[in-house]
Parts: structure tokens; sequence; C-alpha cells
């Protein structure tokens, strides 16, 4: 599990390095300290999110402990998620509907792919490092759905507070830099619903959540209030 972990997080920073540089968002501030292309220049950010992508299959696959059936099912799901249908086919969306209008379809399938499908392989993936054998063939389909819909939710909810905080909070909050998406004339929930609808569809989107856990069986819902706090932290949160 530490290793699934590990490798979903070396994924994701990845993905934060590279979505910086010019050619992409061309941002200059993550998390209150300056992006990496900015720290060390463009060419030495490119390789680390080469790196970081790359180390990330390497940690699946080094531990002896992990069956190899098990390593292959962690990487596919990753993989998977990083690829042309998951955050790489998203950012690419992103990137050609720069100036465009979007409709609500169009825009909830580009950021599932873009935000949402390293969070689902993230729970898929927690799924697949239970010893084999230990569930019923039943019961992992029915937990792969479950956690399916969990993940559609908090993945659209995370994006569409993310576009809420960027048209409404300051960049010395969120760490990153405030009212770009709009200078950017990127398509956003906000941009397509407004501000207060966006807010409302967050918190709907978080009912969908949290209905979604409630079709776990009775002994495994109170394990399951991990993950309905952090479905309200996604949608509560400040940055």
């Amino acid at each position: 599990m530490d290793a699934a972990a590990c490798a979903v997080e070396l994924m994701h920073a990845y993905s934060l390095v590279h979505d910086d540089l010019p050619c992409m968002d061309n941002d200059v501030l993550r998390r209150g300290q300056p992006t990496t292309h900015v720290k060390f220049g463009e060419a030495m950010a490119l390789l680390a999110g080469d790196a970081l992508q790359t180390r990330a299959f390497e940690v699946l696959t080094a531990n002896p402990g992990i069956p190899a059936q098990t390593q292959a099912r962690l990487c596919g799901l990753l993989a998977g998620a990083s690829g042309a249908a998951g955050m790489a086919g998203g950012q690419a969306l992103d990137l050609a509907a720069t100036g465009r209008a979007l409709g609500i379809d169009a825009l909830s399938d580009m950021h599932r792919r873009k935000t949402g499908a390293l969070l689902k392989a993230s729970l898929l993936m927690g799924l697949a490092c239970r010893q084999p054998g230990s569930v019923a063939p039943s019961d992992e389909l029915r937990d792969a759905e479950i956690m399916g819909r969990y993940a559609d939710a908090i993945g659209l909810a995370f994006q569409v507070v993310d576009d809420v905080l960027d048209a409404s909070a300051d960049s010395t909050t969120l760490g990153k830099t405030a009212g770009k998406d709009a200078r950017q004339a990127k398509a956003t929930f906000v941009t397509l619903l407004g501000l207060h609808a966006a807010q409302d569809w967050a918190q709907r989107l978080l009912a969908d959540a949290l209905a979604a856990l409630d079709g776990l069986p009775p002994e495994r819902r109170p394990r399951a209030q991990r993950l309905a706090e952090l479905a309200r932290r996604i949608v509560s949160r400040s940055h």
C-alpha cells in the first residue's frame, strides 16, 4: 500500500511540474513557492517531471514483496490514469479549449480526465493492494463500482471548487496565482454556471460522493468515514 501511495504522489508531482511550464499553464507560483521552471529553468523542470513519472513505476515494481500480478495491475491503473485517457488527454483538451466556450458535458469530461482520473486510480490501486483471494469476486466488483462513483464525484467536485477559489480567493491564500483562468480565457465551471451555482453544484457532488459510500455493506461503513471526511474537506477547503 505504501508503494502505491508513493507512486500516485510521484505521478501527481510530475503533473504539477509540467502543468506549470510556459508551454502549458505558464504559472510562477505553486504552494506559495516559485514553480520548478522559475527556480531551476525550463529544461530542468521538464527533466524533473520526466524523472518523477518514471520513478513512480520504479517504486511499484522494485518491491519483491508485491506479487507480480499486483504490480502489473497497479502499473496499469496508474498508466491509464496518466495517459491519453487520463491526465495527459485532459490537459490536451484544456489547451485546445482556451478561448472557446464549452458546454457542461465537455467541461466535465475534460476535468474527469485531467483531475479525476488520478483520484480514481488512487482508490482502485488501494483495492488492488488487498491480498489475492481475500475478497469474493462479486465483492471486488461491488467495491470497484462504489469507489468509481465516489471518485467521479470528488474528482469533479475538486475542480469545481478549484474554479470557485480561482475566481474568489487571493494568491496568498491559494499558494498559486489567483484569477489566472479568467486572464487566460479558460473555460471554467464559474464562467459557465456562475459563482453561486458552481458552489451549489460542488455541494451536490459532495452528496453524490457520500451516497456512493452508503452502498458499502454496514460492517465496512465505519472505515469509510475517512473517505467521507476527505470528500467534505475537498468541498470546504480554502486553498
